[in-house]
């Protein structure tokens, strides 16, 4: 088969074009540039590079040919506006289901040759083909599983989809990459934002919206205890980076409009927790679920709760959860399972008096 590989430099990519080397396809390997050097040319930082070396170490490995395929500006215009823009207005973005949605198997599926009957990456997740439609499966490794990146996927991108390792834990992934002596074995996993590697996402924001001094309040008294630089810095459940003694301070609140940010002492109290929100833009990768009791996840993790997801309006579902929960915030993607299988995701909309 002949088969587009996507390698990041990382080792999971790296293991996964070895795996298809092995099986004998006929492999092409990609590496995307989406760096945007002159957005990040005022740090001092060119972070693609070693992912690169590392990403022709492996490729020349196996003899397979490696192309640089530049997208800074689709990324730019389809990830890091929509950051910017969510981040402005105080919802919690989610750029890597956008970079797989609208980069990874959006622009890059256009920039190949339709020879490639698949194209493969290093994510943990599965796909299965059954009665004529594809379907996204939770990967093996419940602590890895990516499906919640991929919850934005159609039908046809799906169809088109490869994920060798995501029948591997992580733990036999490193152990395999070393039996390949693979140069990225020891590599760290990446961590935050794919676009920004290890700059700041406070440098990324600081850039783009600059400072405004609003109020640090405190939830239960209303109090004014100290001063931000700008909501847009925070997130909801954050502890680090306030600036406060007395602690530990978590933020549970933000007022976009006033710029305020509404902090307390006691982020698990019961008052802070909801078990009922509200939803928009469903999205179903094969077909909408066939009942109203699913499993949610509201970020990237293993943890699952129960619910039911019935209308609200024409635009709105609601979610009832089985539990409570102390981090849900306006923009993140709340991401709907039936069992082992990923059914799609909806955008959580801002906090209404529900519960």
């Amino acid at each position: 088969m002949k088969i587009a590989v996507l390698v990041s430099g990382g080792v999971d990519s790296s293991l996964a074009l070895a795996l298809l080397k092995e099986q004998g396809h006929d492999l092409t390997a990609f590496y995307l540039k989406i760096w945007l050097e002159d957005e990040l040319a005022y740090l001092g930082n060119c972070p693609w590079e070693e992912d690169l070396s590392y990403a022709q170490s492996v490729c020349d490995q196996f003899n397979v040919p490696l192309s640089v395929v530049p997208l800074q500006k689709e990324y730019w215009n389809r990830v890091v506006a929509y950051t910017i823009d969510q981040v402005k207005h105080g919802h919690t973005p989610s750029p890597d289901i956008m970079c797989n949605q609208y980069i990874k198997f959006g622009c890059f599926f256009d920039k190949i040759d339709d020879c490639y009957e698949k194209v493969a990456t290093g994510h943990y997740a599965q796909v299965e083909h059954t009665n004529g439609l594809y379907w996204l499966k939770k990967a093996i490794d419940p602590i890895k599983d990516q499906t919640y990146f991929l919850s934005q996927l159609s039908q046809e991108q799906l169809s088109r989809a490869l994920f060798p390792i995501g029948h591997l834990p992580k733990s036999e992934v490193r152990t395999l990459a070393a039996h390949y002596g693979l140069a990225t074995q020891a590599r760290k996993d990446s961590q935050g934002i794919c676009f920004l590697g290890k700059i700041p996402f406070s440098e990324f924001v600081r850039h783009h919206l600059g400072d405004r001094t609003g109020p640090l309040i405190e939830y239960e008294t209303g109090n004014h205890v100290g001063t931000h630089q700008g909501f847009w810095y925070f997130t909801i459940g954050q502890r680090k980076g306030i600036g406060l003694s007395g602690g530990p301070w978590y933020v549970v609140a933000k007022n976009p409009k006033t710029n305020s940010v509404y902090i307390s002492k006691n982020y698990f109290s019961e008052e802070k927790e909801r078990s009922t929100f509200l939803v928009s833009s469903c999205h179903w990768i094969a077909t909408p679920p066939t009942t109203p009791h699913l499993h949610v996840k509201l970020r990237h993790g293993p943890a699952l709760y129960a619910c039911t997801l019935t209308p609200f309006n024409d635009t709105q579902w609601i979610v009832h959860l089985d539990g409570r929960d102390q981090g849900i915030a306006p923009g993140q993607f709340a991401v709907f399972y039936d069992q082992d299988y990923c059914l799609g995701s909806a955008v959580i909309d801002e906090q209404q008096l529900l519960d």
